[in-house]
């Protein structure tokens, strides 16, 4: 069906009015006086996630919950404050993603529709905002553990030390019954000793660079899941071969894409044991690729998703923090030490989850 054979928003059978205005990419929407929906063309309806029948007459504010600088917009606009007015927005919705858009506000001489609003998603500077807050955590993530390693490393060596000697002083006679109480001290100190150097390794090792195939680190990882989930998981490869070699470290890129699909591996655990769970490796080119506010004509693309149980949400934005972890007994420093190898290749990783499905995206430049 064409654009200028919809029906209009009574349901009438008429002909839509201004049809020509769904041939348009960005979503144009008009208000009558007191600010309702008149008119909404395909791509409001699609931005909006409504039909025009369902937008019809609706408060157009009434869509969001921080709809008050919108409103005020508006106001002027019907005021003819300006002919028209720019502005980039973010609108919060129930339930839904918040829209981040760029508003083009236009006064009307029409009586019946005064207020013209254009909304385009504004998906790129989205991204750059999100990207520079990743950088920004990772570098206040590296000073924190650092600091806290050194907190945590001077009064654990003391500590250790006083209980062998603790140890070494006990009278015979009461060895047996004491020794275990030191040798707990001594064992929790080593696995904090532990724990502080896993957290430490990302910044002491050195970047190691040589030509990597991102195909032989993803074979590399899926032989590694296999040998241990060998029955009830599928890993299935959607390769793209004609991804060139690039310049990287080949062994933090293995342990990346390990921790990430190690992770999701343990999270589908049921479905092992029900036979249906599915690892995806995926690759593509990505083309004029923004990272880290440098422009890239080529990046590798790679995605590992999963049919588990998703993501919770209480943690889902703060996935990437050390000693954060979803799983019980988990150390929460695998997605750490991921992120912080993907930043060392100038690269950027996401993640998408919902239950049924989760996408960690790993975006890296290609030469």
């Amino acid at each position: 069906m064409t654009a200028t054979n919809r029906p209009g928003p009574a349901g009438s059978g008429a002909m839509r009015p201004l049809a020509g205005l769904d041939l348009l990419a960005s979503a144009v929407i008009l208000l009558d006086p007191e600010g309702r929906i008149s008119f909404a063309n395909a791509a409001a309806e699609n931005l909006l996630e409504n039909s025009i029948k369902a937008l019809s007459r609706q408060k157009l504010t009434a869509l969001f919950v921080n709809a008050d600088e919108l409103a005020n917009i508006c106001t002027q606009a019907l005021g003819h404050v300006f002919a028209d007015l720019r502005v980039d927005l973010t609108l919060e919705r129930v339930g839904r993603e918040p829209l981040r858009v760029h508003c083009i506000v236009c006064a009307l001489d029409d009586p019946q529709t005064p207020v013209l609003i254009e909304l385009r998603e504004n998906v790129q500077q989205f991204k750059l905002d999100r990207e520079e807050r990743m950088l920004d955590q990772s570098q206040i993530n590296k000073e924190l553990i650092r600091n806290l390693a050194h907190e945590i490393k001077n009064p654990l060596g003391g500590i250790r030390g006083a209980a062998q000697l603790l140890e070494l002083e006990l009278p015979a006679r009461h060895l047996s019954q004491l020794r275990e109480y030191t040798q707990v001290i001594i064992k929790e100190a080593d696995r904090l000793q532990t724990l502080v150097d896993r957290l430490l390794a990302p910044h002491r090792r050195p970047h190691i660079v040589g030509d990597v195939n991102i195909h032989e680190v993803c074979e590399r990882v899926r032989s590694l899941i296999l040998a241990e989930f060998p029955n009830g998981l599928t890993i299935r490869r959607d390769y793209d071969a004609s991804i060139p070699e690039f310049r990287g470290d080949k062994e933090q890129l293995i342990q990346t894409v390990l921790n990430i699909a190690h992770n999701a591996a343990q999270a589908l655990a049921e479905r092992i044991l029900g036979g249906d769970a599915e690892l995806i490796f995926r690759t593509r080119v990505a083309r004029q690729v923004t990272l880290a506010k440098v422009r890239y004509g080529l990046a590798l693309d790679l995605h590992i998703i999963d049919n588990g149980p998703g993501i919770s949400p209480q943690i889902r934005d703060r996935i990437f923090y050390p000693l954060v972890s979803g799983r019980e007994g988990g150390s929460g420093l695998g997605l750490t030490l991921a992120q912080t190898f993907v930043l060392q290749h100038r690269g950027v990783i996401e993640c998408e989850s919902r239950p049924g499905y989760t996408d960690f995206r790993i975006v890296l430049p290609l030469p």
